[in-house]
Parts: C-alpha cells; structure tokens; sequence
C-alpha cells in the first residue's frame, strides 16, 4: 500500500481547477434557484464572492464559453431542442453495439457485466485499486479491477476514508487498495482525452442485474451534447413501459460521467434527478454543450 501521506499528496483538492468548479457549481445553484428573477452577472458574481470581471474570466476558463452562453445551454427551450434533434436512442444502441462499445468523447468505452457468480461472491479474491482525482466537476473516486474500472464517483470531498469506505461496502470480500498512479492515467484519458487517443478503449466492468445493465449500455448510445428521455432508453431496450424502472437503474449507475446518465431528461426538458446532484449535472451538460458548440 502506498504511504498515506503520499497519498495525500496526490489528492489535487486545492487546485485552480477544483476552486473553479466549485465556484461555478454555486452560481449555477444561484441561477436556479433565482430562474424567474433573471439575476444579473453581478449578482452572481457576488454570490459566489468574485468581482464580476474576475467572475467572467474564471467561468470562461472553466466552461469555454461565457456564463451568459453557457446558461443558454442550460434553459428548457434548449433542452427541448436537444431532446428533438437527438436521433432515435434504440437506433444509437444498436450502432453503437448495445451489449458491446460505445463512442464517448473521442474514446472507445466497453462495458462488461459481472457473473452472477462474482456478483454474490462480494469481491472474493478480487483486487480493487482506487485514487482520488480532480476534475472539472470536483473531486472523484476513480477505481478499478484488472478488468476494467468498476466506480466513478463524484464527491463533494476528497476524503480517502470515505472513498475506502465506499468500496469496502459494496465490496467486502475484495482488496481494496489505494494505487493513485494507475488511476491519474485513467482520470486523464476521462476528462481530458486526446483528439485521436491511442490508448485501448477504456473497460468498464459493472455490477448489476440484467436489466440494470440493459439499461447502462443503452445510455452509450448518447452522443455527447445530446440527450434522451426516461421512455425512449425504455423503449431501446425493448421494454417501452418500463420508464420507472429505467428510473431507477439510472440512478444506481456505479460509473458518473463514462456512463452517461447525466445526458437523461424529463419529457419536459427538466433536468429530473442526479445521483451527484442536479448542479453538477447542469454543470456536466452545458460544458458537454459548449463543447459541442465549439466543434460543430
């Protein structure tokens, strides 16, 4: 095992990076709460205790385009117009291979689900490294087995006891150890992945019911800067009464970001629940947006 104060080290908390995300995810907040009254960029910028040039630059740096623009991205009508320009999901997934590879950011993902056998085995004689990590939407948990990364997690602290702990529940058979070199080279090919990446696409190896699966495989089939309804992953996995239960396999999704559950919205164009909290996943789709933008 490393040394926990090498550990520590690792743990990049304290970055521009993080203090960015931070601040942006409090002004989303305010602008979400504050929706009717239309607040302006001062307002904002006071809320999150940023002069408002200092505020303008920060949140360019971070999403790429203006806070006015980015919000843009972020209203129903934009979402509505997401959700009717998005081709048929059931159509994607089977592009994309619904129980093979999916195309994500300019990287290759594959996702294999676990035995049955080794699902009630609770992680016997499996070895689980993990690290925690920046990213443009805070602190994350990124671990993995030999087989493919089997967690991704946001947390709104990078605590190396509660990430442990984390793994040691759902796993209480397994090794869990902490390996944040391996796990730096997973977070950059994740959140900062190369125009043409040259690596191997990268394994995800879940835990879950047969349906819960169906369902995760299904949301690969979402490009990113697009978006689908709770119905329509029902109906690409055959089962088109089954948007409750789609509900709820979303939201027991092990993997944030890679598998894209953030991308699913309400037939309205509402935002609807997120695991890691409906913020960031207002964060997650405008800067998806931006970018989307920019490359078109």
């Amino acid at each position: 095992m490393k040394p926990r104060d090498t550990l520590i080290k690792e743990i990049p908390t304290r970055t521009s990076g993080v203090r960015d995300y931070q601040r942006v995810a409090r002004a989303i907040d305010y602008l979400r709460r504050h929706a009717g009254e239309q607040p302006p960029l001062a307002d904002v910028a006071r809320h999150v205790h940023l002069s408002e040039h200092h505020f303008q630059r920060m949140f360019t740096r971070w999403a790429g385009v203006s806070p006015k623009r980015f919000l843009q991205f972020l209203t129903v009508e934009h979402a509505k117009a997401r959700l009717a320009a998005q081709p048929d999901v059931a159509a994607l997934a089977d592009d994309s291979g619904l129980s093979g590879a999916g195309r994500l950011h300019d990287l290759f993902v594959t996702l294999e689900a676990m035995s049955p056998g080794e699902f009630k085995a609770g992680g016997a004689g499996l070895a689980i490294r993990y690290g925690l990590h920046a990213s443009p939407f805070g602190p994350c948990l990124i671990a993995t087995t030999a087989r493919g990364i089997c967690r991704l997690e946001f947390l709104d602290d990078a605590d190396e006891k509660l990430a442990a702990d984390l793994l040691q529940e759902e796993w209480p058979r397994a090794r869990i150890e902490p390996h944040v070199t391996l796990t730096a080279s997973i977070a950059r090919r994740v959140f900062t992945p190369l125009e043409n990446d040259p690596g191997p696409p990268l394994a995800l190896r879940v835990k879950g019911t047969n349906f819960q699966v169906k369902v995760w495989r299904a949301l690969l089939g979402i490009p990113s800067g697009g978006a689908a309804t709770y119905s329509a992953i029902a109906r690409a996995i055959g089962q088109p009464a089954a948007a409750r239960a789609v509900g709820n396999a979303i939201g027991a999704n092990p993997i944030a970001y890679l598998i894209p559950c953030h991308r699913v919205l309400r037939e309205s164009g509402a935002l609807a629940g997120y695991r890691w909290g409906e913020s960031r996943k207002a964060a997650i789709l405008g800067w998806e947006a931006a970018r989307a933008a920019r490359a078109a």
